[in-house]
Order: structure tokens, then C-alpha cells, then sequence
């Protein structure tokens, strides 16, 4: 998406798993059409200095960094605490966009507390966040949007608790939607297929990405700014009769990806070869 005619200056966006993967990237769509990026982290390694080397490259502000684990309610209060103190008023986009669940390997894996685990992190965070950004600066942010997956859809391995929680906040985004509509919002969720991301990595294992490379082209893989690029869209202003609805950001590959398009490509290679 070109940065002509979108001018986020002035605006400030937080999002949460920020310092990585689809957050970061969000940060970068963001930031380099003038907005204050705000990235939370919980666990794992970032680099501060590699990262706002990253956003001054492209002309965008410095971001702010704040430690924040989603699922601690005590945590987000903190975090909008500690915002206010450096002299924000307001919160304009929340992109809700951590995820955390225990891989399932058979049915015996299942377990209430896992569910609930994973719920607290994939699913609560846009409903609290949402809730304690109005307790702190007394108005809703214009832009919600929730990352989510084809997870509730489509089978991926090891995939059940998240999918069972990106399904409840896919829910959760419509009736929210419906409960505040009066404050004008936008609240959307953008679900996409699998990302080549440390996330993914994590998830299925570094051997998925070899395997699924003899069965998938390269240009059927999302990446990272491609869903960027369409959260940015959906909170331009230029998409705001879009709200309460799944997006899916896919280049259609959901529709056509399976059995028969694989046998398809399979004889274009052997007419090719013959």
C-alpha cells in the first residue's frame, strides 16, 4: 500500500506482542506513515536498539517499548498508567495480537486449564485492553482489530486450544461491535494462513516450512506486511462501514489450496518435464 494518502501523524497505536513477527511489522506499516507506536512484550528476546534502528530507517518515530504480559489485568493497567505519565492522552488503534497455547498432541492433552490458558492470552486481551484503555482515557480507540488465524476453519497441527480461542474472540468481535456502537467504533478481526514467522516456527515445528515447500509455491505463503498492510487499511478511515466482520487476508488460496490443486500442478510439472 502506497504512503501517499494515508498520514497516521499524531495518531498513536498499541499493540501487543509487538517486538516480533506481526506486531513488529504492524509497528513498521504504521510508524513510516507518522504514527506513535507503542510495542509490548511479555517474554523472549528483542533487540530495543536493532528495532528502533529498524523504525528510524524508515522515517518513522521512535516507538515505545513497555513489558506487559496480556494476561495480567494488573499489567494492562500499568502499561496505560505508565502512557499517560510520558504525556499520551489517548489510545487511537489497538491491535490485539498475542497468542499463546499449549501444542495438543493427542485427545488426552486436553484440559480445561489449557483452554483457559489459552483463552487469557489469544482471546481476553481485546475484550480487557478495550475495556481498561476507556477506564484510563475516558473514550474507546477508534480502531480494534484482533489478529486471528483460519485456525477455527481449517485443521493445523497442534493447533486445537488457539483455534478454539481465535474462534471465541472471532465472536467476541461481533458482539462487542454490536455493545459499542454508539461510541463509534471499528472492531474487526483479520484472520490469515500460516506466516513464515518465528510464531510458526514455534508452533509446528522448523520442519514444516521444508515439507510444505515440495507441495506449496512460494507466493502462497502470506507474509508478514501483506497482513500488515491490510490492518493499516482497515483503520485508514477509508474502511470504516467495515466493522464487526472476519477478514480474511489469504490471496484466495483458502478456496483453491488443497488435494486437487496440488494433483493440478503436479501433471503441469510432468507435462513440462515430458
Amino acid at each position: 500500500m502506497s504512503n501517499s494518502f494515508l498520514d497516521f501523524t499524531g495518531k498513536v497505536v498499541l499493540i501487543t506482542g509487538g517486538t516480533r513477527g506481526i506486531g513488529l511489522e504492524s509497528g513498521f506499516s504504521f510508524g513510516k506513515r507518522g504514527a506513535l507506536c507503542v510495542l509490548t512484550y511479555s517474554w523472549g528476546d528483542h533487540d530495543e536498539k536493532a528495532i528502533c534502528a529498524s523504525f528510524e530507517k524508515i522515517g518513522a518515530p521512535k516507538p515505545i517499548f513497555v513489558q506487559a504480559d496480556v494476561s495480567n489485568n494488573d499489567d494492562t493497567k500499568a502499561l496505560l498508567e505508565t502512557l499517560k505519565k510520558q504525556g499520551i492522552s489517548k489510545i487511537d488503534i489497538f491491535i490485539s495480537n498475542v497468542s499463546a497455547a499449549q501444542v495438543v498432541n493427542s485427545f488426552e492433552d486436553y484440559s480445561l486449564k489449557g483452554l483457559k490458558k489459552s483463552i487469557s492470552y489469544s482471546t481476553w486481551p481485546m475484550v480487557s485492553y478495550t475495556k481498561e484503555i476507556f477506564a484510563a482515557f475516558g473514550h474507546y480507540p477508534k480502531y480494534i482489530i484482533g489478529v486471528s488465524s483460519t485456525g477455527p476453519t481449517d485443521y493445523s497441527i497442534g493447533y486445537d486450544y488457539v483455534a478454539a480461542s481465535k474462534t471465541v474472540m472471532e465472536v467476541f468481535v461481533k458482539y462487542i461491535n454490536y455493545r459499542l456502537r454508539k461510541h463509534d467504533i471499528c472492531i474487526n478481526a483479520v484472520r490469515s494462513r500460516a506466516i513464515k514467522t518465528q510464531s510458526l516456527e514455534n508452533t509446528f515445528g522448523k520442519d514444516l516450512a521444508a515439507f510444505a515447500k515440495q507441495f506449496v509455491p512460494d507466493n502462497y505463503w502470506i507474509q508478514p506486511e501483506e497482513l500488515s498492510e491490510a490492518i493499516v487499511a482497515l483503520c485508514s478511515g477509508y474502511c470504516d462501514t467495515i466493522t464487526g466482520q472476519i477478514i480474511t487476508v489469504d490471496k484466495g488460496t483458502s478456496f483453491f489450496d488443497n488435494l486437487m490443486e496440488i494433483y493440478t500442478r503436479s501433471q503441469k510439472n510432468k507435462l513440462k518435464t515430458a
